[in-house]
């Protein structure tokens, strides 16, 4: 009787009070993204405060669901900084949406360990697909389809694809010889002075060293400079450097900067050095014909990224990494010991994901962009796209009939970069004011060493109305630092 009784004993959430509280908690979110801009869109705490705020050990008992909930509305949530509102302006937009939070839950509740074909075949092959798709969507070199010699991955963010990419040209450099004598001390990389701190990082994690990272110049709208790029690397050559990596980008953090691809790519292929395009944030506007632009010269890549979690309605994280060469990516990161030996493995007729990552194992990402592509279809995607680059250029043109105010650079897409004239206090003052108020976001950048003011508009729920008000508080704030 007492072994029987024991084997009844549960901690578990039983099905009935999963339902139960699952409902209650869609019903959370959905509350809360009614509710959104009721909120301080910057979180107003000190530091400490939230953990203060909470018991020091952990409870010896376990707890209601509700009473957790409660304390996460009346204690976390005050420390949160609602990057779904649609007054936040700031950085880069970290969106999501309904589908996606659904996908992302589907997965969640399967729980699958996506490492190998083997150990889930549709978290694979579905990932392959969803990569595939947008291959097409984005009108991407054929090269990048998986029916080629390249294919796709889903990464977590556009810094490790970075990163992948660097760590395979480190190979191609070598010869795949790095690991058995050592890094070449005479590796070195090239990427713009705008480009993104994870590119730095990288250098350091390959082994390749931060100071043979070469920041490149940039043009009057920050755009690498193909001529600097050129001396750049033939100084290098001729001082007995590889120049073994480039990274260029689409849509840089402080500018949006689009870094010339028709001018880099024949340098990368002349001196045969990898060149990898980030277009974490702006990748996404390729959708739409119009903007596609920005992928000229695309056909030179050798590996490519974006991050659907920025401004494709997907949350975070999920960033799309392609190479041309899916071989040497494979060869890069190909380790297999015994245990996970299997024989769709060994046949060679399937991919197994592991190879594509510095992680072995993963997530079914693949579940939360299949249901967003389905969900909104392309047309749908390309709407929500166009409509946030016309209210970007939109607050351009009433920056440009306010003589307070300059535009630091046209806006490419749906950045604004633009300063109040009086030089940096001013606009220090105006941007802590406004971030104090909690009604909007705003961050700030040096272009040109001036302090710059960046209005991103990409937020999923961002119209017009939260724009116009976002101007008129900017306008008020600056009125009253005049007064």
């Amino acid at each position: 009787m007492k072994q029987n009784l024991q084997q009844k004993v549960s901690y578990h959430m039983d099905a009935a009070e999963f339902r139960r509280q699952g409902h209650a908690m869609v019903d959370w979110i959905a509350n809360y993204y009614r509710r959104i801009e009721s909120f301080p869109v910057l979180a107003q705490v000190a530091p400490g405060e939230v953990r203060a705020a909470l018991p020091p050990e952990p409870p010896p008992q376990g707890e209601s669901f509700e009473t957790i909930l409660e304390d996460f509305e009346n204690l976390v949530l005050p420390g949160v900084t609602h990057w779904q509102s649609p007054n936040f302006f700031a950085f880069f937009p970290s969106n999501a949406s309904g589908p996606s939070i659904l996908g992302d839950l589907l997965s969640s509740g399967l729980g699958v360990q996506g490492m190998l074909w083997a150990t889930s075949p549709a978290c694979t092959e579905l990932e392959t697909l969803m990569l595939d798709w947008l291959v097409l969507a984005l009108d991407l070199p054929k090269t990048f389809h998986s029916s080629g010699a390249g294919g796709g991955v889903i990464q977590d963010t556009a810094s490790s694809a970075t990163l992948c990419a660097m760590l395979a040209a480190r190979e191609r450099a070598t010869n795949f010889q790095s690991n058995r004598r050592g890094i070449s001390e005479k590796l070195c990389a090239y990427t713009s002075s705008q480009a993104h701190s994870s590119v730095e990082k990288a250098m350091q994690i390959a082994g390749m060293g931060r100071e043979n990272l070469r920041l490149i110049d940039v043009d009057r709208n920050f755009a690498i400079d193909p001529g600097a790029l050129k001396a750049a690397m033939k100084r290098d050559r001729e001082s007995g450097w590889v120049p073994a990596f480039v990274c260029a980008t689409l849509g840089t953090t402080s500018s949006n900067a689009i870094d010339p691809l028709p001018d880099i790519g024949p340098l990368c292929r002349e001196q045969g050095a990898w060149l990898h395009v980030d277009a974490a944030m702006s990748g996404t506007a390729a959708l739409c014909p119009e903007f596609r632009h920005i992928h000229d010269g695309i056909e030179y890549a050798d590996s490519y990224c974006f991050n659907p979690h920025k401004w494709m309605f997907t949350n975070f994280d999920c960033d799309c990494f392609w190479v041309g060469d899916r071989g040497l990516l494979i060869r890069t990161f190909s380790v297999l010991p015994e245990y996970l030996r299997n024989q769709a493995t060994e046949s060679g007729a399937v991919i197994d994901y592991r190879d594509w990552q510095i992680p072995l194992g993963r997530r079914f990402r693949a579940l939360k962009l299949w249901f967003v592509l389905r969900h909104y279809g392309v047309e749908g995607l390309q709407f929500h796209i166009r409509e946030h680059v016309r209210l970007a250029r939109l607050l351009a043109s009433w920056i440009e009939h306010d003589s307070r105010f300059e535009l630091a650079v046209p806006p490419p897409l749906n950045l604004v970069c633009f300063r109040l004239q009086g030089g940096e206090e001013p606009n220090q003052r105006l941007m802590d004011a406004i971030n104090r108020s909690g009604e909007l976001y705003l961050t700030h950048t040096r272009l040109n060493n001036r302090f710059t003011l960046r209005l991103c508009v990409g937020q999923t729920n961002t119209e017009e109305r939260h724009v116009a008000n976002a101007w008129k508080r900017i306008q008020a704030e600056a009125s009253r630092l005049a007064a």
